[in-house]
């Protein structure tokens, strides 16, 4: 039977290291998919994943259990996000490989070209519209809609009252609902079931 987030920080804790390997284990992939939506590079995510791992290690021996792992965690990959967005002074780009990813699984989901394409178009539309929002909306959008937290998760996340993450969640998808509407999209088709 696998362990708990919660057993395996008190088993490194107690100076297991291969619980840390378990724990990366099973957070690398979200982890990892947070990062690639907010800075939007396949490069910059595998360095940034590699930081927050290092980070995440280095701190676990102080780790109190106060909040869920997995919400320290998601606070430890946004810090770095924010500190790589801001070395860049860029706005991200939709990352290629994204796009290509959406039209293989359209292509394998539907027979009819199409249906790719368009599938392929409202992704890529979608993607655009995420990554055009301000840090702290696409922040919350990320967590929530691409990652699967709750409210409470994300605002533990982001160290945020429940209700600020509410707000920041309703106008960004409320700001991507007006982007894809400028681009003939009907948002109600496209947000947030686009989402993955």
């Amino acid at each position: 039977m696998a362990r708990t987030d919660e057993e395996l920080v008190a088993a490194f804790q107690a100076g297991d290291r291969d619980a840390f390997d378990e724990l990366v284990a099973r957070w690398d992939g979200k982890i990892s998919g947070a990062i690639q939506r907010v800075v939007g590079s396949g490069e910059d995510v595998r360095d940034v994943s590699q930081e927050v791992f290092l980070k995440a290690y280095r701190a676990l021996g102080g780790f109190k259990q106060e909040a869920r792992f997995s919400s320290w965690l998601y606070q430890i990959a946004l810090n770095a996000c924010r500190d790589r967005l801001r070395r860049r002074r860029r706005r991200p780009q939709v990352p290629l490989d994204e796009a290509e990813e959406a039209v293989a699984s359209a292509t394998a989901a539907s027979p009819d070209p199409l249906d790719a394409v368009l599938a392929r178009d409202l992704r890529q539309a979608v993607a655009e519209a995420v990554a055009a929002l301000p840090e702290e909306q696409r922040e919350v959008i990320v967590l929530k809609e691409y990652q699967g937290l709750t409210f409470v998760e994300v605002a533990e996340a982001l160290e945020l009252p429940l209700s600020t993450v509410k707000t920041r969640l309703y106008r960004g998808l409320h700001h991507m609902r007006q982007s894809l509407e400028r681009r003939g999209i009907h948002a109600a088709e496209a947000v947030p079931a686009a989402l993955p």
